[in-house]
């Protein structure tokens, strides 16, 4: 039996909330699991919380850039108090999008190396984010030995991706591949054993999705339209991305 895996969704958030049992029914029949990222200490406490409901969550708990400003002691204690409980790290990185004076982008660097030593000493895997600053993120992953990284919502250009793929990282692909050019021809560049699809949900999409807000039963959607652009049948597809998901998971 194949399974499906969403390497990249905010189950955690809000949106998902009054839904997340009729969600969890939906994964168990569509045979999906998710990698459940979150934002902040409050947030990765949510995801611990619905963790429990399902194995089919898997909890990646972080401090994503645009909350780099809030306090790092208790999120560094939390992930070594779960640290066997948890699946990953994240979701983490940088994003000038919230950087508005030095101070900030201090704070951004010092909790995404922060946390990445965390992740090489406890090698677990991480989800990072890496909008308008790809360079940036290369330079500082140099610097650990971090195993089984993702680059989510891969955003670069062909020379990116190449640097991507020379430093063993996984890329992954969302429903706007579905109706944008340059999202596949990138895929089609990416090494197949490095490829990943998520939704980052709760997330809008506009053309064929009507800006509605991901939902996890958009990645059949985005497997087949992987499927075609590499050639292959959608079994095919589902079988390679099962694959790379575990060898991302360390599972």
């Amino acid at each position: 039996m194949t399974w499906l895996f969403d390497s990249h969704i905010h189950l955690s958030d809000p949106e998902y909330h009054k839904d997340l049992n009729q969600i969890i029914r939906g994964m168990e029949t569509m045979k999906i699991k998710a990698c459940c990222v979150s934002m902040d200490y409050t947030n990765s406490k949510r995801t611990l919380e619905i963790a429990q409901q399902s194995k089919l969550i898997l909890p990646f708990i972080g401090i994503h850039p645009e909350c780099a400003n809030e306090t790092l002691d208790p999120m560094i204690t939390l992930i070594q108090d779960k640290i066997d409980i948890i699946s990953g790290i994240g979701e983490i990185g940088l994003d000038p999008t919230y950087i508005h004076n030095d101070e900030d982008k201090k704070n951004q660097i010092y909790v995404f190396e922060s946390l990445l030593s965390l992740a090489e000493k406890h090698d677990k895997p991480i989800s990072v984010h890496s909008r308008k600053s790809l360079d940036d993120v290369f330079d500082l992953l140099t610097s650990y030995r971090t195993k089984n990284i993702l680059l989510h919502w891969f955003d670069g250009n062909k020379k990116q991706l190449q640097k991507a793929m020379d430093l063993d990282c996984f890329v992954s692909y969302g429903p706007v591949m579905i109706y944008a050019n340059d999202k596949q021809v990138l895929l089609a560049k990416t090494d197949e054993d490095k490829i990943l699809v998520e939704t980052d949900g709760p997330v809008r999409f506009s053309r064929c999705f009507e800006m509605k807000s991901a939902q996890i039963d958009f990645i059949p959607s985005v497997i087949f339209c992987s499927s075609k652009i590499l050639n292959k049948q959608f079994d095919e597809m589902a079988l390679i991305l099962e694959k790379n998901s575990k060898n991302f998971l360390g599972i």
